[in-house]
Protein backbone atom coordinates (compact mmCIF):
# COMPACT_ATOMS: atom_id res chain seq x y z
CA UNK A 1 0.00 0.00 0.00
CA UNK A 2 1.45 3.13 -0.75
CA UNK A 3 0.22 6.78 0.55
CA UNK A 4 -0.44 10.51 -0.74
CA UNK A 5 0.37 13.50 1.23
CA UNK A 6 -1.91 16.16 2.08
CA UNK A 7 -1.04 19.61 2.81
CA UNK A 8 -3.51 21.61 5.68
CA UNK A 9 -3.29 25.14 5.91
CA UNK A 10 -4.76 27.77 7.48
CA UNK A 11 -4.01 31.85 7.55
CA UNK A 12 -5.71 34.01 9.90
CA UNK A 13 -5.54 37.56 8.51
CA UNK A 14 -7.66 35.97 5.74
CA UNK A 15 -11.51 36.27 6.44
CA UNK A 16 -12.62 33.15 4.52
CA UNK A 17 -10.08 31.70 6.26
CA UNK A 18 -11.58 32.51 9.20
CA UNK A 19 -15.34 32.39 8.38
CA UNK A 20 -14.21 28.12 7.21
CA UNK A 21 -12.54 27.71 10.49
CA UNK A 22 -15.41 28.75 12.86
CA UNK A 23 -17.85 26.88 10.50
CA UNK A 24 -16.36 23.66 10.70
CA UNK A 25 -14.59 23.79 14.53
CA UNK A 26 -11.26 23.36 12.76
CA UNK A 27 -7.92 24.75 12.89
CA UNK A 28 -7.28 24.27 9.31
CA UNK A 29 -9.24 26.21 6.40
CA UNK A 30 -7.44 24.82 3.45
CA UNK A 31 -6.61 21.21 1.76
CA UNK A 32 -4.40 20.18 -1.10
CA UNK A 33 -3.26 17.04 -2.54
CA UNK A 34 0.08 17.15 -3.20
CA UNK A 35 2.25 16.02 -6.30
CA UNK A 36 5.73 16.16 -5.48
CA UNK A 37 6.78 19.79 -5.46
CA UNK A 38 3.06 20.42 -6.99
CA UNK A 39 -0.34 20.63 -4.78
CA UNK A 40 -3.59 20.71 -6.83
CA UNK A 41 -6.11 22.49 -4.76
CA UNK A 42 -9.26 24.89 -5.26
CA UNK A 43 -9.00 28.65 -4.31
CA UNK A 44 -11.38 31.40 -4.45
CA UNK A 45 -10.88 34.19 -7.41
CA UNK A 46 -9.02 31.11 -9.34
CA UNK A 47 -10.71 27.46 -9.00
CA UNK A 48 -8.80 24.59 -9.47
CA UNK A 49 -4.71 25.23 -9.97
CA UNK A 50 -1.85 23.41 -9.71
CA UNK A 51 0.77 25.34 -7.83
CA UNK A 52 4.07 25.18 -5.87
CA UNK A 53 4.15 23.59 -2.41
CA UNK A 54 6.39 25.91 -1.16
CA UNK A 55 4.33 29.30 -3.02
CA UNK A 56 1.44 28.07 -0.63
CA UNK A 57 3.26 27.14 2.57
CA UNK A 58 4.75 31.55 2.32
CA UNK A 59 1.02 32.03 1.79
CA UNK A 60 -0.15 30.87 4.91
CA UNK A 61 1.11 31.40 8.89
CA UNK A 62 -0.01 27.69 9.83
CA UNK A 63 0.40 24.55 7.84
CA UNK A 64 1.07 20.67 8.15
CA UNK A 65 1.55 17.90 5.70
CA UNK A 66 -0.24 14.57 6.77
CA UNK A 67 0.19 11.06 4.70
CA UNK A 68 -3.11 8.93 4.27
CA UNK A 69 -2.79 5.06 2.99
CA UNK A 70 -3.45 4.87 -0.70
CA UNK A 71 -3.19 1.96 -2.88
CA UNK A 72 -3.61 3.99 -6.00
CA UNK A 73 -1.88 7.58 -4.99
CA UNK A 74 -1.23 8.73 -9.16
CA UNK A 75 -5.34 8.02 -9.83
CA UNK A 76 -6.44 9.89 -7.04
CA UNK A 77 -3.47 12.77 -8.71
CA UNK A 78 -5.21 12.34 -12.33
CA UNK A 79 -8.70 12.61 -10.67
CA UNK A 80 -8.09 16.31 -9.20
CA UNK A 81 -5.90 17.31 -12.18
CA UNK A 82 -8.59 16.81 -14.44
CA UNK A 83 -10.77 19.17 -13.10
CA UNK A 84 -7.93 22.01 -12.96
CA UNK A 85 -9.63 25.18 -14.56
CA UNK A 86 -13.32 24.47 -12.81
CA UNK A 87 -14.39 27.69 -10.86
CA UNK A 88 -14.03 27.61 -7.12
CA UNK A 89 -17.40 26.34 -5.27
CA UNK A 90 -18.14 29.75 -3.54
CA UNK A 91 -22.40 27.84 -2.73
CA UNK A 92 -20.13 25.03 -0.82
CA UNK A 93 -18.81 27.79 1.45
CA UNK A 94 -22.30 29.68 1.99
CA UNK A 95 -23.73 25.84 2.62
CA UNK A 96 -21.20 25.41 5.95
CA UNK A 97 -22.12 28.69 7.17
CA UNK A 98 -25.64 27.41 7.10
CA UNK A 99 -25.39 23.82 7.62
CA UNK A 100 -26.67 22.92 4.36
CA UNK A 101 -25.69 21.29 1.23
CA UNK A 102 -25.37 23.38 -1.83
CA UNK A 103 -23.15 21.83 -3.88
CA UNK A 104 -22.70 22.89 -7.15
CA UNK A 105 -21.68 20.19 -9.59
CA UNK A 106 -19.25 21.85 -11.37
CA UNK A 107 -17.19 23.74 -9.40
CA UNK A 108 -15.47 22.69 -5.88
CA UNK A 109 -14.35 23.76 -2.15
CA UNK A 110 -10.75 22.45 -1.59
CA UNK A 111 -11.72 19.66 0.73
CA UNK A 112 -14.57 18.19 -2.07
CA UNK A 113 -12.30 18.28 -4.75
CA UNK A 114 -9.66 15.79 -2.10
CA UNK A 115 -12.74 13.82 -1.24
CA UNK A 116 -13.93 13.59 -4.68
CA UNK A 117 -10.79 12.89 -6.57
CA UNK A 118 -10.24 9.82 -3.83
CA UNK A 119 -13.52 8.21 -4.41
CA UNK A 120 -13.87 8.99 -8.83
CA UNK A 121 -10.10 6.45 -8.40
CA UNK A 122 -12.25 3.92 -6.65
CA UNK A 123 -10.89 4.94 -2.96
CA UNK A 124 -13.77 6.35 -1.59
CA UNK A 125 -12.80 8.07 1.86
CA UNK A 126 -16.48 8.70 2.82
CA UNK A 127 -19.61 7.47 2.14
CA UNK A 128 -20.80 9.04 -1.21
CA UNK A 129 -23.81 11.10 0.58
CA UNK A 130 -21.26 12.54 2.72
CA UNK A 131 -19.24 13.82 -0.44
CA UNK A 132 -20.48 17.49 -0.73
CA UNK A 133 -20.23 18.40 3.56
CA UNK A 134 -16.69 17.29 3.57
CA UNK A 135 -14.27 19.81 5.01
CA UNK A 136 -10.82 19.55 5.39
CA UNK A 137 -11.36 19.03 9.69
CA UNK A 138 -13.10 15.98 8.07
CA UNK A 139 -10.03 14.96 6.22
CA UNK A 140 -7.55 15.79 8.93
CA UNK A 141 -9.59 13.38 11.18
CA UNK A 142 -8.82 10.64 8.67
CA UNK A 143 -6.54 7.99 9.81
CA UNK A 144 -2.89 8.71 9.13
CA UNK A 145 -0.65 6.08 7.38
CA UNK A 146 1.34 4.05 9.22
CA UNK A 147 4.14 4.09 6.89
CA UNK A 148 7.53 5.93 8.43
Amino acid sequence: MGTIKLLFCTNPRNPLSWFIRACTWSDWSHVALIDGESIIESVALKGVIESRVSDRIHKDSRWRIAELPCDDPAAVIACARSQIGKPYDYTAVVGLGLHRVWKDADSWFCSELVAWAFASAGLPLFRAEALQRVTPQHLWMLPPSMAD
